[in-house]
């Protein structure tokens, strides 16, 4: 049977009550969590395996895609109005949609992520339907040097985007790739920089960075500022897209599902890489760049649709060969196996009515998303009318319990020896790392560059160790194909332009400043 053959049954099961119904509280579920800081859809599908222990296979799974897509825009809610990320995928989304929200376009900010994650997750689904096979096959050609060229992509392109010094945006990254060197080293099994600290062992949580850099970092910053700033406005003009909006958005729409989709099909891919570089491309694009860091519409709508097309294209190489490239694609595959079953090609021909069925669940629950946030837009922008003490207050609340949720180890607090208490490692690093954050902002370096080099960064060492590994320890490798060899020129491309466009433009003014003088 053909793929359109095989979708239509997908559709025939998706389409079961039941299973629209466990994919509509998938989706509700995973946009609440979404939308709470430090909790995300990897924690509430984990929470919800043992619930489901009993339950049809197909329903269970169709919930937890559900979760996972609920969980990518709910992420972005938070993000735009609060400026803090539920997940790590939606870090980039906050740097102009809160912009945007104080601003005034809050909505306008909402109403495009949540069409453009429709856009991009409807356009993913068939892609990962009609062309897996050669996604998968184009991935697997990939060995460690050329992994690691596409890390150095990817750092090179957010150091250069984010900021407006490419030395500062360096400079954060190398804060990001340093705390990613804390835990135990995976080649060797060694303890590097714990310091005796057993908590440290497993490395620090990127939740908990991102949480804190951006919630704890944000609150501490409009409190210096007795306050922040008191002209946000929670609406300015209409809260819906305008037919400007309109324009501006689609292509983004399009480019981030594009970039979107096949990084997230690829092993070691993930959400977080396509995000960052959809926003670097809208930069690099737009017709306006005066409105980058200030609110632009092309920076929300492209990285939120790169941000649902990679949830697709996790999808890939989990149910084809079994390869998980993101938490919840783990867990979703202790949920497979919790059914006896085990994802790979033997899964499409022993299974095909769950997998397809699995498949085009996801166009129901994208369609669900539109319907269930559309008209919440109205209700989300109310939070940015809450007094800002009140509204601050809250965030530190909710970033607090979601820590302690998310690790509620307890470790005993000495003061100079004279007295003691218990306190949650966990709230230590988020104070310590809200403080980073309060710090960055503080000197004007950029904040999204520190988490990236936490989360890429382990996966680049690891890569490049087998890379040397392979080759017995010569360089060379990691300039031995032309794939490798084009993503290295690319982020070479991406440090030096900017430097190269920037002296030129500082030469222009002092040239015309000379020309005033004389």
């Amino acid at each position: 049977m053909d793929t359109f053959g095989l979708l239509a049954q997908g559709l025939l099961t998706a389409l079961e009550p039941i299973n629209m119904l466990y994919a509509l509280i998938g989706v509700t579920l995973g946009t609440a969590v979404g939308v709470l800081p430090g909790i995300g859809p990897a924690l509430t599908v984990a929470l919800l395996l043992p619930v489901t222990y009993k339950l049809d296979p197909a329903g269970s799974l169709i919930m937890f895609a559900g979760i996972y897509y609920g969980g990518m825009y709910g992420g972005s809610t938070t993000s735009i109005l609060l400026n803090t990320p539920g997940e790590s995928a939606s870090i980039v989304t906050a740097l102009e949609g809160n912009k945007m929200a104080r601003n005034g376009r809050g909505g306008p900010a909402l109403a495009t992520a949540a069409i453009g994650s429709f856009v991009a997750g409807l356009l993913a689904t068939i892609g990962l339907a009609f062309i897996a096979p050669t996604v998968v096959k184009m991935a697997l050609s990939f060995g460690p040097a050329e992994y690691f060229a596409l890390m150095i992509l990817a750092f090179m392109t957010v150091s250069a985007a984010f900021g407006d010094s490419t030395l500062r945006g360096l400079t954060a990254l190398f804060i990001g790739l340093a705390l990613g060197l804390i835990g135990i080293d995976l080649q060797t099994g060694q303890a590097r920089l714990a310091f005796g600290i057993p908590d440290l062992l497993d490395g620090v949580e990127v939740t908990t960075l991102a949480v804190a850099l951006f919630a704890v970092g944000e609150a501490l910053s409009v409190a210096a500022s007795k306050g922040g700033d008191s002209t946000i406005q929670a609406i300015k003009g209409s809260v819906w897209m305008t037919r400007e909006d309109w324009r501006r958005s689609w292509k983004p729409w399009l480019r981030g599902t594009a970039i979107g989709f096949p990084i997230g099909a690829m092993p070691a891919g993930g959400a977080e890489i396509g995000t960052f570089l959809s926003y670097s491309v809208e930069k690099n694009l737009t017709t306006k760049p005066e409105e980058f860091g200030k609110g632009a519409i092309e920076g929300v709508a492209g990285p939120e649709a790169a941000n649902n097309a990679s949830a697709a294209g996790t999808l890939v190489p989990l149910l084809t060969l079994g390869l998980p490239t993101t938490a919840t694609a783990a867990i979703m595959l202790a949920g497979f196996q919790q059914f006896g079953l085990q994802p790979g090609p033997l899964l499409f021909a022993t299974n095909p009515q769950l997998v397809w069925g699995l498949i085009a669940s996801l166009l129901v629950a994208n369609l669900m998303l539109l319907v269930l946030n559309l008209p919440l837009i109205g209700v989300w922008i109310k939070l940015l009318t809450i007094p800002t003490p009140w509204l601050y207050a809250g965030i530190l609340l909710f970033a607090t319990l979601g820590t302690i949720g998310a690790n509620s180890a307890v470790f005993q607090l000495n003061v100079f020896g004279l007295f003691s208490w218990p306190m949650s490692f966990e709230l230590g690093m988020l104070l310590a790392f809200g403080l980073l954050g309060y710090g960055l902002r503080r000197f004007g370096y950029p904040i999204a560059p520190v988490v990236v080099g936490l989360i890429l960064g382990p996966m680049a060492e690891q890569q490049l160790r087998r890379a040397l590994a392979i080759s017995q320890g010569d360089p060379m490798i990691l300039v031995h194909s032309p794939i490798a060899i084009v993503l290295l020129l690319l982020a070479a491309t991406a440090v030096l332009l900017p430097l190269y466009l920037r002296a030129r433009g500082r030469g222009k003014v002092l040239a015309q400043l000379g020309a005033s003088e004389d």
